[in-house]
């Protein structure tokens, strides 16, 4: 804790590191770096749109600054304190250029014809808004953008670049709010406070700390995908909300391995080498290796289980089932699963020590009531989550609706018969029919 507004008389939450170097130690040299490189970006694509590599050189410059004089003691009155970051952002940066270097190598083996040329190695790594900050995007994407000829905008596209960027914005002035009256990082860390707290506040506690990672991340690969659009670029785009997540499928990106996450051999080749390279992204400690494990676990033994009732008879079973009961039954095992992923990630988040309470309160000291009453809410929530996820594959990929048979000879007028989708539709039951295609199926509502 340390001092904050002073006129409203709050201190501040600075337990979370990463935030308070981002938008506290380091925000005025943020600020300098990212509004230079759009101005210099700008000019240059007034001026002389060919010569775009021009911002890349630019960019090494300015990062150059970060450790020639006298820039450096320019910079150093910025800050109150010294750089006791400064190897952060050090390891952060190698790390990031890492990771950079191998995708663009990736790619230079892949080509069939000549190479490229170190110059592009340079653009790629030393783009401004993405050194430091992230996050990886790959050099393929990065270079087909970057060398496009035509840069015209869609209609209303700067438009919805000034709104996300306020949108950010306000972001930060929340999570700000957040650090002066709530307190959701400290208080996880004081062992005999939270003796003192009801389980429905420790649940809740764990709930918005996952909350406030993923706000974290969606600010912080919000503002740089903000400034990316500007040059014209499609950033990857920031993670999925994790109040929209009850299975761990969808809180990793390891697709290019796992494929269409059937087969158990690929699912597990492709979790060992995705938690592989995270753990020396984050460095191979007790508690990486801790989370890192249960995650790999879970990702694998949910597919497991997908396979085990995919099986006689309980596949069987589920086909017996309306599409109403079934979507229940799973989002009964989902809500235990969401629980699963908030117990695993506070590990990392936060400490063993508060996730050993958080299992405690809620599976043991807090059973019945409290445990009852937590996975009723979940229950609700991912019965709406998966209602939007319904309708949403509904309009990606709408079912087509046979015309009526116009009939073979004239005769008087009858009113048309009720077709099993007439029926369908009155009833709000699917009825059996020759071309079923008009009611999705199982597949596509779950």
């Amino acid at each position: 804790m340390q001092p904050g507004w002073y006129y409203f008389g709050r201190k501040k939450d600075t337990a979370d590191l990463e935030w308070v170097m981002w938008f506290s130690t380091f925000r005025e040299h943020i600020l300098f770096a990212l509004s230079g490189h759009v101005l210099f970006a700008k000019i240059c694509s007034m001026l002389a749109p060919q010569l775009r590599w021009l911002c890349f050189a630019s960019g090494l410059c300015t990062l150059a600054t970060f450790k020639c004089e006298p820039f450096v003691t320019w910079q150093a009155g910025f800050v109150e304190e010294d750089f006791n970051l400064r190897h952060i952002l050090f390891y952060g940066g190698c790390g990031f250029t890492v990771m950079r270097c191998v995708s663009f190598a990736l790619e230079n083996c892949e080509r069939r014809e000549g190479s490229y040329s170190f110059l592009d190695l340079l653009q790629y790594n030393f783009y401004l808004p993405h050194f430091y900050f992230g996050p990886i995007m790959t050099f393929d994407k990065f270079h087909v953008q970057v060398n496009r000829s035509v840069e015209s905008r869609k209609e209303g596209e700067m438009w919805n670049i000034g709104l996300h960027g306020l949108l950010h914005l306000g972001g930060i002035l929340l999570v700000d709010v957040l650090f002066h009256f709530l307190y959701i990082l400290s208080i996880p860390t004081d062992m005999k406070l939270l003796k003192h707290l009801s389980d429905w506040a420790v649940v809740g506690l764990a709930y918005t700390n996952l909350v406030y990672d993923w706000v974290k991340a969606a600010i912080m690969f919000g503002v740089i995908n903000t400034v990316s659009r500007l040059d014209h670029l499609d950033p990857p785009k920031p993670p999925k909300c994790i109040t929209t997540l009850y299975v761990f499928a969808e809180t990793y990106v390891y697709d290019h391995l796992g494929g269409n996450h059937v087969d158990a051999l690929k699912e597990l080749v492709a979790t060992l080498c995705t938690f592989g390279v995270t753990i020396l992204w984050l460095g191979p400690c007790p508690v990486v290796l801790l989370w890192a494990s249960l995650n790999c676990l879970g990702l694998n033994l949910e597919l497991w289980t997908a396979k085990l009732f995919s099986t006689e008879p309980l596949a069987s079973f589920e086909m017996a089932m309306s599409e109403a009961m079934s979507r229940r039954i799973r989002a009964i095992f989902n809500s235990f699963n969401f629980w699963t992923i908030v117990l695993y990630n506070i590990v990392a988040l936060n400490s063993v020590d508060f996730a050993k309470v958080v299992a405690k309160r809620l599976l043991l000291k807090g059973f019945p009531f409290t445990t009852l009453a937590v996975m009723f809410v979940t229950y609700c929530l991912v019965q709406v989550i998966k209602e939007r996820e319904r309708r949403q594959a509904l309009l990606d990929d709408p079912d087509p609706i046979p015309p009526p048979p116009a009939p073979a000879t004239p005769t008087p007028p009858t009113p048309a018969p009720r077709t099993s989708a007439t029926l369908s539709a009155v009833t709000g039951r699917p009825t059996p029919a020759t071309q079923p295609i008009v009611v999705p199926t199982k597949k596509k509502a779950e």
